[in-house]
């Protein structure tokens, strides 16, 4: 009998490619203001994370909120000056980034199944419903999930409730995701187990967190083939006396 009784996969940089696409928007966005201001003190990235991170609360996560927080960006950069037209190319942005195509991370697939073969296992996700919904769908992957959550904050309570909800101990439970801020951390502070694997690029804001890389109940992974290497090695753990 296995000893973790469900396995919780992140969505984005964890099952498909997404940071990319928002770096892309990011670059075509800099592009944009830098019609109207000098980019040499690269300022303008740094004042779109805190406008982004102040509307979090109001747009939440994703491509829609990112292009919101765009648009206000880019009128306070530009002191109301950026003309419809731009506007028009930010709005633009977005719904390109909404309709990226969905590249599943090397090794993903196998990694998955050989962990569904022995486990129940849960994607939970945050971000705008929509598009999760249907990154989920073009990956293929939805009909290996014993259950799909998609959440607005990936946080201690949202996990309380997910793991209430599949009546699983924290202890019983194992998360793998790239975040450590909102994967992993929230979970190996319940007293669950984390799966780290790093992609290679991360926003800035998942970039904050507080936890050591020594910390128990957290293994890290290289590549998704590693996965199920990776949760042996935490049941064999959970297992001894």
């Amino acid at each position: 009998m296995a000893q973790i009784e469900w396995v919780g996969f992140d969505g984005d940089d964890t099952l498909w490619k997404s940071e990319d696409y928002y770096r892309a928007a990011e670059a075509a966005f800099e592009q944009i203001v830098g019609h109207y201001i000098d980019l040499s003190d690269r300022r303008t990235l740094a004042h779109l994370l805190a406008v982004e991170r102040r509307n979090l609360r109001i747009f939440g996560y994703g491509a829609k909120g990112m292009m919101l927080s765009m648009i206000e960006s880019a009128i306070e950069l530009t002191g109301e000056r950026i003309s419809a037209r731009h506007v028009q190319e930010i709005i633009a942005i977005g719904r390109a980034t909404l309709d990226h195509p969905v590249e599943l991370i090397e090794g993903i697939v196998a990694a998955v199944q050989a962990i569904a073969a022995d486990h129940r296992i849960v994607l939970i996700t945050k971000g705008d419903l929509f598009h999760q919904e249907a990154k989920i769908v073009q990956s293929g992957l939805s009909d290996l999930f014993h259950r799909i959550e998609v959440v607005s904050e990936k946080d201690a309570p949202t996990y309380q409730r997910v793991l209430r909800e599949l009546d699983v101990a924290p202890g019983r439970f194992a998360m793998i995701g790239n975040s450590l801020r909102s994967d992993i951390a929230p979970v190996v502070g319940l007293g669950g187990w984390g799966i780290h694997m790093p992609y290679h690029l991360t926003w800035a804001h998942e970039a904050e967190h507080d936890l050591a890389e020594d910390t128990p109940r957290l293994l890290q992974v290289d590549a998704a083939w590693a996965l199920p290497q990776a949760l042996a090695r935490i049941e064999a753990t959970v297992a001894e006396p």
